[in-house]
């Protein structure tokens, strides 16, 4: 709210703002805070709730940028009529411009009679970065109709080949939390062991039979119960010709087609992307693969993330929680190693009871710190059943937290996995893991303080009719 406060005192902004006068969330997230704010340089700005010298810190720093963000306001007007006169359709202006905006306006100012020839040039610099790889291409490519066929044949034909065998739907699980034990510790600098269990996991393809489980319907922890499909057991993905990034389905639900698209909106150069026929192909592939990825490496990752994000517990019971001790007497899964090894008292079934290991102690320690997650329990506490809203859906999420986790993890492991980028030393893994961890209480901070927002507006303007 701080933030809100000193933007609407700006003038010349409007183009970075939203209807209410505030800044628009790709605002924040794409040119304040990464560029202006910059909480980790100052982190008297990082928290939910600032302090008086964080308050007078950050509206320093705004301030201090206004002539910047005036002129970056201007050059995202410039832009985008340029984008119009040019007939670009490709992306999101935001997304791609709101950056380059701040850079222009940094080196330049603001736009002066060259202005509309610089912003040309910008636009086609970026765009022409696709080689290609539109998304204007790949729905041409997947719905001509000789190739639609042959692509649905291909599509029917990995899905039957699929490798389905009775694994537990928490096969080593012990296994995967001691490397996420020795990963924490390896990444701290101990000297740990991580590497060769890391090795050891992936030789064993424990991630493939972990992915190879999701595929079959269990009584808790299957894909449905994890967030990452609607369906008792996922179904054959379609192909697909048409995507939405504000209605996309759950990761094991969506087209090939939403797969490919997703690939290609988050690239800010698609040059280094395979081209549009190889993306298809692939995708297929991969979408009728286990975890809906093909490197090892990451699918061991997706298996130590689930293992994690069962265990996290932002506003519950201490570990263990009433749903592992449900999940518990439901009983464990069968042989899950390669090679004939086994998911029984060497490292198998249900999480251990012994309590949390350091990789729940860290990430949980930090969830619950946050000013928002307090405020959600208070809320949960006195909610009536079927209450709506984003503070709401903020308080559901934070009960079953491994679902939101889980999800945003697939998606950084698919772009991985499209880019060819595995998981190599264990202080990597837990990086993606505990990253993902981080994007979802910074995504939950900023719902929640939009959420604040707009409560405040509409109160004050209840109090300014009466």
């Amino acid at each position: 709210m701080a933030l809100d406060e000193v933007w609407r005192g700006l003038d010349g902004v409007e183009a970075l703002s939203g209807p209410q006068g505030g800044p628009l969330r790709r605002t924040v997230k794409l040119i304040l805070d990464p560029l202006v704010i910059r909480p980790v340089q100052h982190p008297l700005c990082a928290g939910t709730v600032l302090c008086a010298d964080g308050v007078t810190l950050l509206t320093s720093l705004v301030l201090a940028h206004s002539d910047a963000l005036r002129a970056c306001a201007d050059w995202f007007t410039v832009l985008k009529q340029v984008r119009r006169a040019l007939r670009i359709t490709e992306g999101n202006a935001q997304d791609l411009y709101f950056q380059r905006c701040f850079e222009l306006a940094t080196v330049h100012g603001t736009p002066g009679l060259d202005g509309r020839a610089r912003a040309e040039a910008t636009l086609r610099e970026i765009h022409d970065s696709t080689g290609g790889r539109t998304t204007t291409a790949l729905k041409a490519h997947v719905t001509e109709p000789n190739r639609l066929v042959e692509l649905t044949a291909l599509l029917d034909l990995a899905w039957r080949r699929r490798p389905l065998s009775d694994y537990g739907a928490r096969d080593l699980s012990s296994a995967l939390t001691e490397l996420l034990e020795a990963s924490t510790l390896a990444r701290d600098g101990d000297p740990a062991d991580a590497g060769p269990l890391l090795d050891e996991l992936i030789e064993d393809q424990v991630g493939t039979h972990r992915g190879i489980a999701l595929w079959r319907s269990h009584p808790a922890d299957g894909a449905d119960d994890l967030g990452l499909t609607v369906h008792t057991c996922p179904q054959r993905p379609d192909l697909g010709a048409s995507a939405s990034t504000a209605n996309l389905g759950l990761p094991f639900d969506r087209t090939v087609y939403e797969r490919v698209f997703t690939v290609l909106q988050g690239s800010i150069d698609r040059t280094d992307l395979p081209g549009i026929p190889e993306l298809v192909t692939t995708e297929i592939s991969r979408s009728c693969s286990p975890w809906g990825l093909l490197d090892e490496s990451l699918r061991v990752t997706a298996a130590a993330g689930c293992e994690l994000a069962l265990g996290l517990s932002p506003i519950g019971a201490p570990f263990p929680s009433p749903r592992a001790n449900s999940r518990a007497a439901l009983g464990h899964g069968a042989d899950a190693r390669a090679g004939g090894m086994t998911a029984g008292s060497e490292g198998g079934g249900t999480a251990p009871d012994s309590g949390p290991s350091r990789a729940h102690e860290v990430v949980n320690s930090r969830w619950r710190r946050e000013a928002y997650v307090l405020q959600a329990r208070r809320y949960a506490v006195h909610v009536v059943d079927g209450a709506t809203g984003p503070l709401a859906a903020v308080a559901a999420e934070l009960h079953t937290p491994w679902r939101p986790y889980l999800r945003r993890l697939w998606v950084r492991l698919h772009g991985r996995d499209v880019r060819e980028m595995p998981v190599i030393e264990p202080g990597e893994l837990w990086d993606l893991l505990d990253g993902v961890a981080r994007s979802v209480i910074l995504d939950h901070r900023a719902r929640v303080k939009q959420a604040l927002t707009s409560m405040g507006e509409h109160a004050a303007a209840e109090a300014r009719a009466s």
